[in-house]
């Protein structure tokens, strides 16, 4: 890195730094510009070089490159910028994807900006924008709210912010996540419609479709590959929406057709009362039209 830097034959005008989008699996997405940008930069700085690596063999790219990886962001930017600021071409990359989106690249982005650096966009694939377009949502406005903690209390705290939205719910997850954060998410957000997106674009590329709880089931004995989940948002709530507890229920029954696991979720978690509490009288309600 420091021959590179001290290398340079232009002091007189900064770098320019390229954000550059790679595939997400199918390495035939790779456009004409994102070959060229990769081979005339000065160096890629990439999220795993062992991975960027791969990816330049394939495209006979001998380009330097160097680790930008999130642990240590904040100290690669400012090496990275240094390089930039004596007329360096950096390429930025991720594992796969759009840099800065969920991924490293955030930090450098907004250095460079504040520094007059010029950045130049090479677009390209993209997990969330690939998963919406076969979703077949008919809604135009989503909330993407990229990886949840993997801390169930703090996972569930954000759900419970975010559970009135009325726009559908986008979020990526890890395998050995995914399992974990769809019970959370059926506690909190009821047992609504879902999609999941399993290896986008890649040979076992897959969609597991339907209510929360089936998704979980089919996931919780292990999945492998990156995840885009897609979820339903709230319905609206009515413009008078009952204010006491057995009329609220009595409600979700029979204006919502909700079930009795799904009304005392919702109900506890918007009102901040006992999941106990609400059961009871949900299940004497429930009992009179047994």
């Amino acid at each position: 890195m420091t021959d590179i830097l001290s290398s340079s034959t232009n002091t007189n005008q900064p770098g320019r730094l390229y954000v550059v989008a790679t595939p997400i699996g199918n390495l035939g997405d790779i456009s004409h510009r994102v070959i060229q940008t990769l081979s005339t930069v000065d160096l890629i700085a990439c999220e795993d070089t062992r991975h960027t690596k791969k990816l330049c063999r394939h495209l006979n790219i001998s380009t330097p490159l160097v680790s930008y990886f999130r642990e240590r962001e904040q100290e690669k930017a400012e090496t990275l910028l240094e390089m930039l600021r004596v007329g360096k071409h950096i390429a930025l990359v991720s594992d796969a994807g759009t840099p800065a989106i969920c991924d490293p690249g955030a930090i450098l982005v907004k250095k460079a900006r504040a520094a007059g650096i010029n950045i130049e966009a090479i677009s390209g694939p993209s997990a969330l924008a690939t998963a919406l377009s076969i979703a077949g949502l008919t809604q135009s406005n989503f909330f993407f709210g990229g990886f949840l903690s993997a801390n169930s209390t703090e996972r569930r705290r954000f759900l419970k912010t975010i559970s009135t939205l009325p726009f559908t719910l986008i979020f990526y997850e890890s395998p050995h996540r995914i399992s974990a954060a769809l019970v959370d998410m059926e506690a909190i957000l009821g047992n609504r419609q879902a999609q999941l997106f399993r290896e986008l674009t890649k040979i076992y590329e897959e969609c597991l479709e339907g209510p929360i709880s089936i998704i979980q089931e089919r996931v919780k004995s292990g999945v492998k590959g990156e995840l885009v989940l897609i979820v339903q948002g709230a319905k609206p709530p009515p413009a008078e929406q009952p204010d006491n507890l057995e009329d609220l229920l009595l409600w979700y029954r029979d204006e919502l057709q909700s079930s009795l696991k799904d009304a005392v979720s919702r109900i506890a978690s918007d009102l901040d009362l006992p999941r106990s509490q609400v059961y009871k009288k949900a299940l004497a309600i429930w009992q009179t039209t047994a």
